[in-house]
């Protein structure tokens, strides 16, 4: 008994350590593993990028996937959906509107969330310094996902329901399959190639 125990141990120790560990499931690395080197730690260069020119950043999801368009698609697929000279008007105007109020919010969370960095970078940051960049971060975060959300409001009233239908079809919202179901006056085989499907 005494020499099976010595030899358990002796394979034991002839282990190497890493393999002790193996079957263990942790794995460390984080997810984050190359953002680190970002300039801004939270935001990425797209997120800049959207955020610079009053893109929409994904803060106007609750509208979007729940069938109320933005305006920047509608000027996007405006043939498609066959808007009149006065709708694009109306609907220009609401987008001019919406990027001219995002644009500078975008700038002033960029801003802001650099001074968060860097305050965590050098170190120079207690618990009431942190509690006022957040809060002015809440502030202008609410305020740019008003100003994208406050324009899909705008736009039902532009349109007609067989144009909202048609937009949500297109975008690939409908809970009908696109592949088994192209709309009317489309070139089948376009639309399977713009949807994927095989």
């Amino acid at each position: 008994m005494i020499y099976r125990n010595r030899v358990v141990l002796a394979v034991l120790l002839c282990m190497p350590i890493g393999f002790a560990y193996a079957d263990s499931g942790s794995d460390y690395r984080s997810k984050y593993v190359g953002q680190e080197a970002r300039e801004i730690k939270t935001l990425s260069r797209e997120d800049m990028d959207e955020l610079r020119t009053g893109k929409g950043w994904g803060l106007a999801k609750a509208a979007e996937l729940n069938g109320v368009p933005g305006p920047v698609h509608l000027l996007e697929m405006k043939s498609e959906i066959q808007l009149s000279g006065e709708q694009i008007e109306r609907i220009e105007g609401l987008y001019d509107e919406m990027k001219e109020r995002a644009v500078p919010l975008g700038l002033q969370l960029i801003d802001l969330e650099g001074k968060l960095n860097e305050a965590f970078a050098t170190r120079k940051i207690d618990e009431e310094r942190l509690k006022d960049i957040l809060g002015r971060i809440s502030d202008v975060y609410e305020k740019l996902r008003f100003t994208h959300l406050s324009a899909h409001l705008k736009t039902p009233d532009i349109l007609t329901t067989s144009q909202m239908k048609l937009y949500n079809e297109l975008r690939g919202y409908s809970s009908a399959d696109p592949c088994e179901n192209v709309p009317e006056g489309h070139d089948p085989e376009m639309w399977k190639r713009h949807h994927n499907c095989e």
